[in-house]
């Protein structure tokens, strides 16, 4: 039985694996791991010895269930000698941030993303503030899962560990991130539309863009518990796009409830996704000589018409597995500084150690800036080729080369599309169905391919439901 997915631990709050139970086992196994497996994980030096307990900060979003897993977390470090800090309602992106500035062992941020209300999560962070690897999270679910070892070398008395509460933690991230912009800018003049998804962000976001001088036209931000990315946020920037027309902004911000992801509307009331965010960024760092390697990370989510406007100015595109965390990994691999998801996942490499939506849209605010160019002009040179999405329901996870005939399907249709397309086909991580993905220059093209496709995958699992 695993505990840990592609993005830490996620599920139904109060129902396994997302129980109170589970996470003071592992706020008990990331103390031990620490401290006796696998010493100075993310850390310059080792852990043991450097100081009388291991330090962890956690954070967490505005959920009603982030009460229940914080306090379980922090009774499994306690008692095994650690320390938990609290630091509130904070961005997936301030928890790395906190642990590193803090010179904690490890950071824990409570929360399920984009998800509703009733689901929870808990994402660790290292020292250095990159997701936990997987070696980590296999020792965490190993103890989590058996936990004599642990019970054996349990502390009592002195030794047993203790929580306390930092009250400035969203205000020393927000002076990290206004750290990113040049001294010399500011943000006086401008207007933003924000939305905050009444997320972790609620108060950093707009916090951070008024300091800078903007003038902020907030929704998204009175949290009650249950309306995280409730019909707001990232994932439906409809409402937003609505203010950004109405009150003539320059921009919109639409967050997801951890704000480690960001989706942008232009000043004309129009979505710019991932893709094309990357895209600017890319095509500046390009231009100021910053871009490491001329190489950006993304995934095979990403448009194709990304990798060929990249590809004309000279850019190299790599894809990662899908997630930020692969992308993360592929960026420390090749040495690249840029990296993201068509979802809104931008990694900044130079400032950041993981997607930061806020962060993200300080660059994009500062480019506008200095270029002196509304951002439908800034992202027109990426012209994104059609696609094709649809799915196929199964019952069991075949090995896809098992599958001939859709194998057979897609060499075909590959072989026409040449590098004017392309076909990419993966089972969904969290839901029994098969994902199909095909680019072409025609979307009446690509729509045929793509249903040829899905039905030799049906030809091919006798098991369809």
């Amino acid at each position: 039985m695993r505990l840990f997915g592609t993005d830490g631990i996620r599920g139904l709050a109060n129902q396994f694996p997302m129980t109170g139970d589970v996470a003071m086992r592992v706020g008990r196994a990331l103390v031990y791991t620490l401290a006796h497996e696998m010493e100075g994980w993310g850390a310059a030096g080792p852990v043991k010895g450097a100081r009388p307990r291991i330090r962890i900060v956690i954070g967490k979003d505005t959920r009603r269930s982030g009460y229940m897993i914080e306090t379980a977390l922090a009774s499994g470090i306690c008692s095994m000698g650690g320390e938990a800090i609290f630091l509130g309602p904070i961005p997936t992106p301030g928890v790395a941030f906190v642990a590193m500035s803090m010179r904690a062992d490890a950071g824990v941020m409570i929360s399920a993303s984009h998800n509703a209300f009733q689901d929870n999560g808990i994402k660790i962070f290292g020292s250095d503030g990159y997701k936990a690897p997987d070696q980590i999270e296999a020792a965490i679910e190993r103890l989590v899962l058996s936990s004599e070892e642990m019970d054996a070398r349990a502390p009592t008395g002195r030794d047993i560990g203790r929580a306390y509460r930092i009250e400035e933690a969203v205000g020393r991230y927000v002076v990290f991130l206004k750290s990113t912009l040049p001294q010399s800018l500011d943000l006086v003049g401008v207007r933003i539309a924000l939305d905050c998804a009444n997320g972790a962000a609620y108060k950093a976001a707009p916090m951070t863009f008024e300091e800078l001088g903007a003038e902020v036209i907030s929704i998204g931000v009175s949290p009650d518990g249950f309306n995280v990315n409730l019909d707001s946020g990232a994932l439906h920037p409809a409402a937003l796009a609505r203010v950004v027309l109405e009150r003539k902004t320059d921009l919109g911000v639409a967050l997801d409830g951890d704000a480690d992801r960001a989706i942008f509307i232009d000043e004309k009331g129009e979505v710019v996704d991932g893709d094309q965010i990357l895209g600017l960024l890319a095509l500046d760092l390009k231009e100021r000589k910053l871009l490491k390697g001329d190489t950006v990370v993304a995934t095979p989510m990403s448009n194709l018409g990304l990798e060929l406007g990249l590809r004309s100015e000279g850019i190299h595109l790599v894809r990662a597995a899908v997630g930020d965390r692969f992308v993360v990994e592929q960026m420390r691999k090749l040495g690249a500084n840029l990296g993201g998801e068509n979802s809104g996942h931008l990694i900044l490499g130079d400032h950041a150690t993981t997607g930061d939506g806020v962060l993200a849209a300080l660059q994009v605010l500062s480019i506008m800036r200095r270029k002196n160019r509304p951002l439908s002009e800034l992202v027109s040179w990426i012209k994104k080729t059609p696609q094709f999405l649809t799915q196929v329901r199964v019952k069991e996870r075949r090995p896809l080369h098992e599958c001939l005939l859709a194998q057979d399907a897609i060499r075909s249709v590959e072989a026409t599309l040449g590098d004017q397309g392309r076909v990419f086909v993966r089972y969904s991580g969290t839901e029994p169905v098969l994902r199909i993905l095909v680019e072409g220059q025609s979307q009446q093209t690509i729509t045929k391919y793509g249903q040829q496709i899905a039905s030799a995958f049906r030809a091919d699992f006798e098991g369809v439901v």
